[in-house]
């Protein structure tokens, strides 16, 4: 049990879309991430996924329509619902996301962007 400082931790690292593991909590994960761009579109057959926006505005594109989402704000996204999160304006964001521990990165879908190994700091 420590107390953690996301602005700290987010201070210690400068990749996009590579998710760090800063807690864990009853077998989920608790990640940070900065992000800018787009990411690939992909779903979780098996996890929910929860987004909280740190800084920034962040847009998570669904098949049928987008979500805006800014500081303070969240979404939980159902298993096996295909979404597409990105930025725009070339403006880098900082978001939390809370997951199963099995979940992976980029879901069913393999890119270059997918993170092969779990990143704890």
């Amino acid at each position: 049990m420590q107390r953690i400082n996301l602005a700290e931790k987010l201070e210690t690292f400068d990749e996009l879309w590579s998710p760090r593991i800063i807690a864990r909590c009853n077998n989920h994960e608790v990640k940070i991430a900065k992000v800018k761009g787009e990411f690939v579109w992909h779903q979780h057959d098996g996890e929910d996924e929860l987004f909280l926006v740190l800084d920034g505005t962040l847009f998570i594109e669904f098949e049928d329509h987008t979500e805006e989402l800014h500081q303070g704000e969240l979404i939980s996204i159902p298993k096996g619902v295909p979404h597409k999160p990105y930025t725009k304006d070339d403006t880098t964001v900082s978001i939390l996301l809370f997951e199963p521990a099995s979940t992976q990165h980029t879901g069913t879908v393999e890119s270059d962007l997918t993170q092969k190994q779990k990143i704890f700091i």
